[in-house]
């Protein structure tokens, strides 16, 4: 993959240090601009930061592999992280663990969060260039679906690391590696007719869906997140399987071939399942043996819904501007 297009002094500084040979400078004074107004919207803070977890899943082809641990690259990332998360606490609801059953108040706290009818735009109204805008937008995640989750994995210990082994297995295709459902989102770019090469269309993502994929990567390289990144992972999980449903008849709706209908069609079945997983055999066991990080469990499933439905939000309202316009 190449490093993308910068998006303003920061990235462009950024990339261009990253494409030199060590030892890595960037003027840290760049970051107070770029942080400035909304966090989350901010294409250059939010793609800078993007571009430097990516050096801890595939890299880029110009950037060399010593940059990864760099000490100057991430205290730059630190410097991004930190209005990044105080963002992300801001938007997401605050959450008081209760003395009821943990369980039962994680899944009170993802059943009644709010968020915009994406999916149901998508199965009844969306037309095939909008279906495909969504495709390659999401693809920035799911061509590498539960890599950040897996992070997590050495983090936690007991039956919550066995569960968490046992929903990546699924993740990672059971054993075949056809069946990677990050190999089932490639093929269902291919059959749509797009590029399913890794990170292709991050050019066109905005920064709301980039800071989408970043809290994932804050949440799943900070140990201290531990519980924040599972929670996330049972609210991906737990909010997944009618969605899909929804996505699935919407590609089938406006005509797309029968591949880009079934990776949704795989989550349909396999996240109704991975849902108690999640939820009981994973944060509820996670919980029982750190209760003080209870509180953090219910930051990441707020967190993961809020962003997301910020960004659904976002999505749908370009579209409706576009409608509008093509109607003036």
């Amino acid at each position: 993959m190449r490093l993308p297009a910068p998006r303003g002094p920061l990235s462009r500084a950024t990339f261009t240090a990253l494409a030199s040979p060590p030892p890595f400078t960037v003027d840290l004074a760049l970051v107070r601009p770029a942080a400035a107004g909304d966090v989350l919207r901010s294409d250059d803070l939010q793609l800078t930061l993007w571009a430097l977890y990516e050096l801890h899943y595939r890299g880029f082809d110009e950037v060399a592999d010593e940059h990864e641990w760099d000490p100057d690259v991430l205290r730059l990332r630190r410097e991004l992280e930190h209005p990044f998360e105080a963002a992300v606490r801001r938007l997401a609801p605050s959450a008081v663990v209760t003395d009821q059953d943990f369980v039962g108040q994680l899944r009170l706290t993802i059943d009644t969060a709010d968020g915009p009818p994406l999916a149901a735009f998508l199965h009844r109204e969306a037309d095939r260039e909008q279906v495909l805008t969504f495709l390659r937008q999401r693809s920035l995640y799911h061509l590498k679906e539960s890599d950040p989750h897996a992070f997590v994995v050495p983090r936690v210990d007991g039956r919550a690391k066995v569960a968490l082994a046992e929903l990546q297995y699924d993740e990672f295709g059971a054993g075949r590696p056809e069946a990677l459902h990050s190999r089932l989102y490639a093929d269902a770019l291919a059959g749509a007719g797009l590029d399913p090469t890794y990170g292709r269309y991050v050019d066109e993502t905005p920064a709301i869906t980039l800071a989408v994929n970043n809290l994932m990567s804050l949440f799943g390289l900070h140990r201290r997140l531990r519980g924040a990144a599972l929670g996330h992972l049972a609210a991906f999980e737990t909010t997944s399987s009618l969605p899909c449903r929804k996505i699935a008849a919407g590609i089938e709706r406006v005509g797309l071939p029968p591949v880009v209908a079934a990776y949704f069609e795989e989550h349909v079945e396999a996240d109704a399942v991975h849902e108690q997983v999640a939820l009981r055999d994973i944060c509820g066991a996670f919980v029982e043996t750190e209760p003080d990080l209870a509180g953090d469990v219910l930051l990441g499933a707020s967190a993961c819904l809020a962003l997301d439905a910020a960004a659904a939000g976002d999505l749908l309202a370009v579209w409706a501007d576009q409608e509008q316009e093509a109607a003036s």
